[in-house]
């Protein structure tokens, strides 16, 4: 079994768990209690969104501001760019932020969102076949 779960420290888990439901996440009630939620985007991603006090308890090192300074970013593929733009538009209307425009390379459109603590998702769409097309592999 190969899966993905990304730790992240918000500041409001209940908060965080209401934004990154409108993106499309489910709940895991397994692994979700009052300072951790666990939000599911597929079979092999999971988003652990930790109180600062639980994301702290085993990492010594200090945390940075994701509002204020680049940690990490990450990108999620979808089937089309309308599936970007309902993503990206229901994630506004939850309190997320857009900071730039679209990125439109022809194979791949991009949109990215800030969610309420300030990391940095993409929504990302991509025409394999276009960009095959285009690099010759």
């Amino acid at each position: 079994m190969k899966q993905l779960f990304i730790n992240l420290p918000v500041k409001d888990v209940d908060a965080s768990k209401a934004f990154y439901t409108q993106l499309g996440f489910t709940v895991n009630p397994l692994f979700t209690f009052d300072d951790q939620a666990c939000m599911v985007w597929s079979d092999q991603i999971y988003v652990m969104l930790q109180a600062y006090d639980m994301f702290s308890s085993g990492n010594p090192k200090p945390l940075a501001d994701p509002a204020s300074h680049t940690i990490a970013t990450f990108t999620l593929p979808v089937d089309s760019i309308e599936q970007v733009h309902e993503i990206v538009g229901n994630g506004l209307k939850a309190g997320g932020t857009e900071h730039t425009p679209m990125l439109d390379e022809g194979f791949m459109q991009l949109r990215n969102i800030d969610d309420l603590d300030g990391h940095t998702w993409g929504i990302m769409y991509l025409d394999l076949n276009k960009f095959k097309q285009m690099t010759g592999r």
